[in-house]
């Protein structure tokens, strides 16, 4: 059997959107789980994503505060069809972050971070997979808002895909 995971981080509801685009909406209803790293900013959001999401799989990131700290991890760990994942908003610089990560997390087959809004799969020495779904509301210096679709089968992570969604219209803000 195998399941079908959607990456997404850095949300910023309602600073940076109002809402998620309607893609990503349409994925959180087919995915098994939704991956979130971070950088939420709204509970409201928080409360949405755990009614509609199947699973949710989730951490706090540097711009969530409150009752978002209170409900979610700074780090979590899960087995996913016989994948393990950690996930994490912040993982440092991008200059030697394989090996930083891959000392950090050398328990785990995959790490979902975010923070930076800027995508990343890449795989350190040691096999630990990095990856970061960009953002799907704030492309920053990005030339698209982006996530991340995957599938855990097995004990392995396959198709992982970046999105890149369409521009936003102003009224869309």
């Amino acid at each position: 059997m195998s399941t079908r995971l959607l990456l997404i981080a850095d949300t910023h509801l309602p600073k940076r959107a109002k809402d998620l685009p309607s893609q990503v909406w349409d994925e959180v209803d087919v995915a098994d789980v939704v991956i979130h790293a971070g950088d939420w900013v709204s509970v409201e959001h928080l409360d949405e994503l755990e009614a509609r999401a199947t699973r949710l799989v989730a951490v706090h990131g540097n711009n969530d505060h409150g009752e978002l700290r209170e409900r979610l991890p700074l780090v979590a760990r899960e087995q996913i069809d016989g994948v393990r994942f950690a996930v994490v908003h912040e993982t440092g610089q991008a200059k030697g972050r394989e090996e930083r990560c891959a000392a950090e997390y050398g328990d785990v087959d995959v790490l979902v971070f975010g923070h930076s809004h800027v995508p990343w799969d890449t795989t350190a020495e040691s096999g630990l997979r990095l990856l970061n779904p960009g953002s799907p509301t704030d492309r920053r210096r990005q030339p698209h808002c982006t996530y991340m679709t995957a599938v855990a089968d097995d004990g392995v992570l396959r198709d992982v895909t970046l999105h890149r969604l369409p521009p936003r219209t102003p009224a869309g803000r």
